[in-house]
């Protein structure tokens, strides 16, 4: 059996799979997830592991967690010294993964285990990279349209082409996980990265369950604010728009200064002091964008401080069975 230590440096037999999700806002939901994900697993191989990842939840998820670590191995543990993020807290759980084969889903059952079957056995293909498109979001009226509206920009501003039924749950495999390891990026969208890297993927069409208890803790706000993170990190249209903006409205005020002048030669000079309201409109407009373009370099530079400074993209704040092999879930 394969050999593999995890970035702790705990060496131990490498299972077939590895599961990782992790875990906000979700103490109760954890028991049911673990349940499911042992069953959905169970199908493949009794040689798996379990990694929930607490991103810093501020309910009892870290106590949930560890009574299920208490009571199987197979269940791992990892507490992040303070929320970071989904993708930090997906990067934090490939890490420590060990596994041939890696599953990434979120914790909160909207993402059915059932469906790790179908997507190891697309793997057995010949595919590194399995996706579980969804054939329809279980989300409220109001949600799906701002994710359907947010999906459009972001396609458009970062310059992706994003299947907006394709989450984070998928199936890799370890080259892949080794790959996505070296990706230096700061700030990374786990399913961007996975499209960067170009290895031969596809998809299994799944359903996308209710959630039982609370909600998505995104946002509208929280999709904005990722959209915009993601754009800066893989694309430069934001800054090609400024230029562009600019050169328009630099040729707007040319031709603009040709008409005055010709108004200057063929009216009189008198009436001119009418236009002072459309001069001050015109100065508040360019200083708007003027500022909305430094704005957006702004925004660069401060990418570029985050990711010159090399902090690590995860802190790990405690630990339950990592390193620790097979028992029975």
């Amino acid at each position: 059996m394969t050999e593999r230590s995890s970035v702790n440096g705990s060496i131990g037999p490498a299972p077939l799979l590895s599961i990782v999700a992790p875990v906000f806002r979700s103490d109760t939901i954890v028991p049911e997830f673990v349940r499911r994900a042992c069953a959905g697993a169970a199908k493949v191989t009794d040689d798996f592991e379990l990694l929930l990842v607490e991103d810093g939840s501020p309910d009892n998820s870290w106590s949930a967690i560890v009574h299920e670590c208490d009571r199987d191995p197979r269940v791992k543990g990892l507490q992040l010294s303070r929320n970071f993020g989904q993708h930090p807290a997906i990067t934090a759980g490939l890490a420590h993964a060990r596994g041939e084969y890696i599953v990434v889903m979120d914790s909160d059952l909207q993402d059915d285990p059932v469906y790790i079957p179908e997507l190891y056995r697309k793997a057995l293909e010949g595919f590194d990279i399995v996706f579980a498109r969804k054939r329809i979001r279980r989300f409220g009226l109001l949600r799906n349209l701002t994710t359907r509206l947010y999906y459009a920009i972001f396609r458009w501003l970062a310059s992706v082409d994003y299947d907006q039924h394709i989450g984070a749950y998928s199936l890799i495999t370890r080259r892949v996980v080794d790959a996505f390891l070296q990706f230096g990026d700061y700030r990374r969208g786990y399913v961007i990265v996975l499209g960067w890297l170009g290895f031969r993927r596809s998809h299994v069409d799944v359903e996308h369950r209710d959630r039982p208890v609370g909600r998505s803790s995104y946002s509208t706000w929280g999709l904005v604010a990722h959209a915009i993170t993601i754009a800066l990190a893989y694309s430069d249209k934001p800054l090609r728009m400024s230029i562009y903006f600019g050169l328009g409205l630099s040729t707007l005020s040319f031709l603009l200064g040709i008409l005055l002048a010709i108004w200057y030669f063929t009216s009189n000079v008198g009436q001119l002091a009418l236009g002072w309201t459309s001069i001050i409109i015109t100065n508040l407009f360019l200083s708007g964008l003027l500022l909305t373009s430094l704005g957006v370099v702004g925004l660069y530079i401060g990418r570029i401080f985050e990711q010159v400074k090399q902090r690590p993209i995860f802190v790990v704040r405690e630990t339950r069975n990592v390193g620790v092999v097979r028992s029975e879930c």
